[in-house]
C-alpha cells in the first residue's frame, strides 16, 4: 500500500489513452471509464454496468445499479437471490455468488467484496491488479442496520466513492427520532391510517425491522409490491416479525394501523378509501422540506440507507486513499473537502443511477 503522495511514474496517475478527460487521470491503466460504466480491461468484466454487458460485477440489488439481461453475474448470494426475485430467468444467462471476503480471480485481477451496510446483500468491490489496490463503493452507509451486514473500511490506492447526500447540509439525525416520530403519530391519531412511503428492496425492511426494535409488535401491513421482498429477507434470516397484505376490501378499517407502500403508491388510486390517512414517506431526502411539500408528505421520516457527510468524510479518512474519485451525487463538495486534507480528487461522471434507494 502507498504510504506517499505518488510521483509521475506511478501508475494510478497515467492513463493509456492521454486524450481522457481530468478525472480519469487518477485511475489506473488498467480501469477504463466508458459510456457503458467502469470497465476492467485485463478482467474483462464491468462494475455496475450501465446497459446489458457479457460480464457484470454488482455491487447491489437496486435496478439502477443490477441491470438484467448480462451474459454472466458476480455478486454475493443476497444480490443473486434479489435479482433472481427481481427478473426470474433475465437476471443473468450465468450467476456467480461470491460470498464477502473469498477472492475470486479473473484473468489477473483479484476481486473480493466487502460489506457496504446499503441493503441486503449490499457490497463493496475491491480490485487488486499489478500492485495496486481499488475500492468501488458501490452504494453505502455507516449506520446500523439490522437487516444487513455493517460497512467495512478497506485501506486501498484508489477509493471511488458514491456521494448521494455529499453536501455538509446533509447530517441525518439518528434512526430513532424518525421511528418514535412515527409511532407518536400512530397513538396521537388512532382514527387515521398510517400510510407510509418506502422503497420496496431496503428502505421498507428496514423500517420494518427499526420498528421492531423500538418495542413494535403489532401487524404490520403491505402493500402487494413489498410483499415478495420481504419475503426474500424473511428467508435469509432477518426478522420482521408479523406482516399482513392489505387487500382493497380491508383499507376501511386501516384506522389506527401502520402501512407500507411503494411511494408511487401514495397518490395513485390505490390509496384511496383509507380512513383520513396520514402520509408518510422514509427516505434521507425527507430533511429537504420542499421535497416533503412537493410529494404531499404530512409526516417526513429521515431514514436513509446512504452515508450522509460527517460518513461520506470519516470513511475517506478511514480508507487512507491518497487518491478519490467521487460519483452520482453531489460530487463537487465532497471533492473540494478531500483536496482540502491533502487527497488528489476528482469527479468521475458515471451515467444511468437514479437513486432507486432513495
Amino acid at each position: 500500500m502507498e504510504a506517499n503522495r505518488p510521483d509521475r511514474d506511478d501508475p494510478l496517475q497515467v492513463t493509456a489513452d492521454r486524450r481522457q478527460e481530468p478525472p480519469t487521470r487518477l485511475l489506473p491503466t488498467w480501469l477504463k471509464l466508458t459510456g457503458q460504466g467502469l470497465w476492467c480491461e485485463p478482467g474483462g468484466f464491468f462494475v455496475d454496468p450501465g446497459r446489458a454487458v457479457a460480464r457484470a460485477v454488482i455491487t447491489h440489488g437496486h435496478a439502477d445499479h443490477a441491470r438484467a439481461g448480462h451474459d454472466h453475474v458476480l455478486a454475493t448470494p443476497e444480490t443473486v437471490a434479489i435479482m433472481q426475485a427481481r427478473y426470474g430467468d433475465r437476471a443473468g444467462r450465468t450467476l456467480e455468488a461470491l460470498p464477502c471476503d473469498q477472492i475470486r480471480r479473473i484473468d489477473g485481477v483479484s476481486v473480493r467484496f466487502v460489506p457496504a451496510g446499503h441493503i441486503l446483500g449490499s457490497a463493496q468491490v475491491v480490485l487488486e491488479h499489478a500492485g495496486t489496490r481499488v475500492v468501488v463503493s458501490g452504494d453505502f452507509k455507516r449506520r446500523a442496520d439490522p437487516t444487513c451486514d455493517p460497512f467495512e473500511p478497506v485501506p486501498c490506492d484508489l477509493f471511488i466513492t458514491e456521494a448521494t447526500f455529499g453536501l455538509p447540509v446533509f447530517r441525518h439525525p439518528p434512526d430513532a427520532v424518525a421511528v418514535d416520530r412515527l409511532l407518536t403519530s400512530l397513538n396521537t391519531f388512532p382514527d387515521r391510517a398510517h400510510l407510509v412511503g418506502a422503497y420496496a428492496l431496503g428502505k421498507a425492511q428496514r423500517l420494518i425491522a427499526l420498528l421492531r426494535q423500538a418495542g413494535c409488535d403489532r401487524t404490520i401491513w403491505l402493500h402487494g409490491a413489498l410483499v415478495r421482498l420481504c419475503d426474500l429477507y424473511r428467508d435469509r434470516g432477518v426478522p420482521l416479525g408479523d406482516l399482513a397484505l392489505c387487500s382493497g376490501g380491508r383499507r376501511k378499517d386501516m384506522a389506527g394501523e401502520i402501512v407500507l407502500c411503494p411511494p408511487s403508491a401514495l397518490a395513485d388510486r390505490w390509496s384511496r378509501g383509507f380512513p383520513d390517512p396520514v402520509i408518510a414517506m422514509a427516505s434521507g431526502w425527507m430533511q429537504v422540506r420542499q421535497r416533503a411539500r412537493q410529494r404531499g408528505v404530512e409526516l417526513p421520516l429521515v431514514i436513509s440507507d446512504h452515508a450522509d457527510w460527517d460518513q461520506l468524510t470519516e470513511t475517506i479518512r478511514d480508507v487512507g486513499a491518497p487518491r478519490v474519485l467521487v460519483t452520482h451525487g453531489q460530487e463537487d463538495a465532497l471533492v473540494h473537502w478531500a483536496r482540502g486534507i491533502g487527497v488528489e480528487a476528482d469527479a468521475l461522471s458515471l451515467t444511468g443511477y437514479a437513486d432507486e434507494g432513495e
